[in-house]
């Protein structure tokens, strides 16, 4: 079993987006990410979407090409249903690696540019812990001497 907190950093390796501040939120279904300028078009015959993504650091500030997988009707934080394009890729949360489904749209007035839906950790042995943050995040190198017994 894997305890994350209720924010973690996280990883899309597929897209080249890595050390994402993600909210790991049981109450969406959905995965969603912080997409726009979206722009849809085909790519030998099949369906692509190519976006801009941004996130708070500004260090992950690119665009992004994906095939689309689906188009679904999603509930806003708002709860008013909205279509959306849903892209599958690889997600990385500490040393575990799996696919998810993740919608695509405007998140700038949100405080979390990607949210890690309760689909996307179903059938992963993933336990929240709501009062944690960043418990998969790697120990500073410092800490770890500092927790050495003297023999």
């Amino acid at each position: 079993m894997l305890v994350v907190g209720w924010q973690e950093r996280v990883d899309l390796p597929l897209l080249g987006l890595t050390n994402l501040k993600a909210k790991i939120d049981t109450g969406a279904r959905t995965s969603a990410l912080h997409a726009t300028d979206i722009v849809t078009f085909e790519r030998d015959g099949v369906p692509w979407v190519r976006f801009h993504t941004r996130f708070d650091d500004d260090l992950h500030d690119t665009d992004v090409e994906s095939p689309i997988h689906d188009q679904r009707e999603i509930k806003n934080t708002s709860g008013i249903p909205e279509t959306r394009i849903v892209i599958r890729t690889r997600f990385r949360i500490s040393d575990r690696l799996w696919k998810i489904d993740l919608s695509l749209t405007e998140r700038t007035e949100m405080k979390f540019r990607m949210i890690v839906g309760r689909t996307a950790l179903r059938g992963h042995s993933i336990l929240v812990n709501p009062a944690k943050r960043n418990l998969t995040a790697p120990k500073p190198a410092a800490a770890i001497v500092g927790r050495r017994k003297n023999s």
